[in-house]
């Protein structure tokens, strides 16, 4: 998951070092200055002290701002460079990863989560580097004035910058975990609202679903404040610290004071109070700790593994293979599998897979495209199993398009190319017209080169449908998987639409190319094989 740069985090803490050592040497100058001033000496043998107590004092300041702006700007590229690698190895990895969560946890996962890990750089690695070396600067100091002083305030540092942030850390694991998966839950009530509205609304479930949002969000605020108590009772353990180490000073002072300078014993008084700036902020730096470990552990459940870095090259294959499915089973991981299915589709046939909503026809669907691992049996592309090609070799033989399909908030012609990048304006024009566009497109105010501001929501759901099934037709793969390719249209279209695929007269598609289309708005009068499945447990 994020990878920092550790030259950059090393640089990091020795800004943060150096902007705090600057606050711990103030300290000290501005104490000798203010009891060598009571002496009442030549102004001359203060002059020193005061232009050192105004250059700290500066570069306190400066030397702080450069730390934010290199442990942010670390933070932010290892964000970045995070997400690169999660697309990376979600668009190479196993696709049963991202068919067993929903997108409202995978947009909280690549959103929130990644956000959280590259917050501890920040808000936990640099704390805990600069307060582990201004502690032991402090600590050494205070030694060549004291060595029972120095004891005394290591063991304060101790309890501020160890005990309290393992208090604090312990504290909140549990409630920090259970606020993980209440915000995952809002993710995906608010998500699920915000892509069917529409069905919802008609369905009178909309205001239910709305109205569970709101309670995870309301529920996630109380596991974060619950988090939040813990963590606050820890923080004050420092400053419990803080007046034991000055407790402690005093009376060592008092001690040794008959034979100590008083400019020496009011830098052993003052100084311990700058040591512990660094270490008041550690028990916050375990709580980001802690969010950051749990947000890693489920990056790491979303990409476990590393994706290979080949490049898939898509080509033509001279001819349609065979697709064979042998006492297949297919279901998501997890859930429930269907009842095993045998068959052989050669060149050019046409399959329609009907059911119910629900009966996993989308599982067959992704099974037979290689994105899904069957629960059972086997897929074959001319007599190899999917699972022993290539990732190049299925995508040129078997292309699954998703009833569900994103639209980019881009141009026409772009979108249009995401099946087909070496397409000519006039295939695309063609791809339109087939499929019932060419008056759309033709009132576009810039053709090919209207940009879709808003993806989706830029067309109608008929011609937001119409528009996938125009990268159906652009499509080089022999083998093409439809699901629900006419959802949305009415129902004259529709149907015409759905003769159009799978009776082979009408000639959409090509004759040589095979054809499996999964729907539930399959009329009698379409002459193709059927398919019928449900879930058989």
């Amino acid at each position: 998951m994020p990878a920092f740069d550790k030259a950059r985090l090393a640089l990091a803490i020795a800004l943060g070092s150096l902007a705090l050592g600057s606050a711990l040497a103030l300290a000290g100058v501005s104490a000798w200055l203010i009891t060598r001033a009571w002496e009442m000496p030549p102004v001359l043998d203060l002059s020193v002290a005061v232009v050192a107590v105004r250059a700290l004092g500066i570069s306190r300041g400066v030397l702080g701002y450069c730390e934010r702006l290199v442990s942010h700007d670390t933070a932010l590229r290892a964000a970045g460079d995070a997400r690169n690698e999660i697309y990376r190895r979600l668009a190479h990895g196993p696709a049963d990863v991202i068919a067993r969560l929903h997108s409202g946890d995978l947009l909280a996962r690549v959103g929130a989560d990644v956000d959280t890990f590259a917050d501890v750089l920040a808000r936990a690695l640099v704390p805990i580097g600069v307060a582990t070396v201004l502690g032991g600067a402090a600590t050494v100091v205070i030694a060549l004035i004291s060595p029972v002083a120095a004891a005394v305030l290591g063991l304060c540092l101790l309890i501020a910058g160890v005990f309290a942030p393992g208090l604090a850390a312990r504290a909140v694991r549990a409630q920090e975990a259970v606020a993980r998966q209440q915000q995952s839950g809002r993710d995906i009530a608010a998500v699920t609202a915000l892509e069917h509205a529409a069905e919802l609304r008609v369905a009178g479930r909309l205001p239910t679903l709305i109205a569970e949002s709101e309670q995870r969000q309301r529920d996630w605020g109380a596991a974060i404040d619950r988090a939040a108590a813990p963590a606050a009772a820890a923080a004050a353990v420092p400053t419990l610290a803080i007046g034991a180490s000055v407790i402690g000073a005093v009376v060592v002072g008092i001690g040794i004071a008959a034979h100590t300078a008083p400019t020496t014993l009011a830098v052993l008084m003052l100084l311990p109070l700058s040591a512990f700036e660094a270490t008041v902020a550690l028990p916050a730096a375990a709580v980001a700790l802690t969010r950051g470990r749990i947000a890693a552990h489920r990056l790491t459940d979303l990409v476990p593994t590393k994706a290979t870095g080949s490049p898939v090259v898509v080509t033509s294959p001279t001819s349609t293979p065979v697709l064979q499915a042998n006492q297949l089973r297919a279901g998501y991981p997890g859930g429930p599998t269907g009842r095993p299915v045998t068959w052989t589709l050669q060149p050019g046939a046409r399959l329609a897979i009907t059911g119910r909503s629900g009966a996993g026809k989308t599982a067959l669907l992704m099974t037979l495209a290689g994105l899904l691992p069957p629960t059972g049996g086997q897929v074959t592309i001319d007599g190899v199993a999917t699972s022993a090609l290539t990732e190049s070799e299925l995508r040129s033989a078997v292309c699954y398009f998703a009833e569900d399909a994103h639209l980019f908030s881009t141009t026409v012609r772009d979108n249009l190319l995401a099946a087909r990048g070496d397409c000519t304006d006039d295939e695309l024009k063609r791809a339109l017209a087939s499929v019932g566009l060419d008056d759309w497109l033709a009132r576009l105010p810039d053709g090919l080169n209207t940009v879709l501001t808003a993806g989706a929501t830029s067309v109608s759901a008929g011609q937001r449908r119409r528009l996938l099934l125009a990268r159906v037709l652009l499509c080089s793969a022999p083998v093409v998987l439809l699901d629900e390719p006419t959802e949305h249209l009415d129902a004259a279209d529709g149907h015409r639409m759905l003769r159009a695929l799978l009776d082979e007269r009408h000639g959409l598609l090509s004759g040589e190319r095979t054809v499996v289309v999964a729907t539930h708005q399959l009329g009698n009068d379409i002459a193709c094989p059927r398919l019928s499945v449900g879930n058989g447990g």
